[in-house]
């Protein structure tokens, strides 16, 4: 099957801790300031990565000015959020375009004290976008041997076939950036895939230092583009086959 190339950004916005209205005109400046088809945002990215944060609601107002963005651009942005729905509270990875704000993804492996007000959610999810079959992961998925394996037999069972991309918003310390650094080109060579990943960068989060770095990786393990550790960096790549 040929795909027409894809052209990614990877967004790592200069964020306020539950200042959803601020965060919200931050990555609306970085959809327009990306032109790119999509724009990934790191982990929790609307509320800044703030556990005290209150859920985000999809049909929010404040949500409308990264819609808007959307629509000018022809983008499709994929940001982080805490969501609430039917009782529960999951780490969520919202998709946003012209028309309107939907749920892509909820995560899967929370961490332990993440886990004290998120729950788990149980399933791998795969956004077709252009041709393109997208595996979605948030932050510590990506880490966890069983996820990206759950994902590509997922995509098989539903008769989508395949990833082509791996696509997931984190937030990294320096140590945690370090076994990043040797799991993600691992992922890409394995399963012959792109690896996206939008990462926290700057203070406005309840780690006292994200590092950013976001950054994306060919199918053969080699870095396309990568961020340095600066808040309002955004890096770009053509996927490609």
């Amino acid at each position: 099957m040929h795909l027409a190339p894809l052209t990614v950004a990877a967004a790592q916005p200069d964020l306020r801790p539950g200042d959803l209205a601020f965060n919200a005109r931050a990555h609306a400046e970085a959809v327009r300031s990306a032109e790119a088809r999509l724009v990934v945002f790191p982990e929790l990215s609307l509320s800044s990565y703030a556990m005290a944060a209150p859920a985000v609601a999809v049909h929010d107002p404040a949500l409308e000015s990264i819609v808007k963005a959307c629509a000018e651009t022809g983008s499709v942005a994929l940001a982080g959020a805490p969501l609430r729905e039917g009782g529960a509270e999951y780490i969520a990875m919202l998709r946003i375009d012209g028309s309107g704000v939907a749920v892509a993804y909820r995560k899967m492996h929370p961490d332990e004290e993440e886990a004290r007000r998120f729950r788990a959610a149980c399933d791998p999810v795969v956004l077709e976008l252009d041709g393109w079959r997208l595996g979605l992961a948030i932050c510590r998925d990506t880490m966890m041997f069983e996820h990206a394996p759950a994902t590509a037999e997922f995509a098989k069972r539903s008769g989508i076939g395949g990833i082509d991309a791996y696509v997931a918003g984190s937030l990294y310390t320096p140590q945690g950036l370090v076994r990043r650094d040797k799991r993600m080109p691992q992922l890409a060579r394995g399963y012959g895939m792109w690896v996206v990943q939008a990462c926290f960068a700057g203070p406005g989060s309840d780690y006292p230092e994200a590092v950013g770095n976001s950054a994306v990786w060919a199918p053969d393990g080699t870095v396309a583009a990568r961020a340095d550790e600066q808040p309002g960096r955004i890096v770009k790549a053509e996927l490609r086959f």
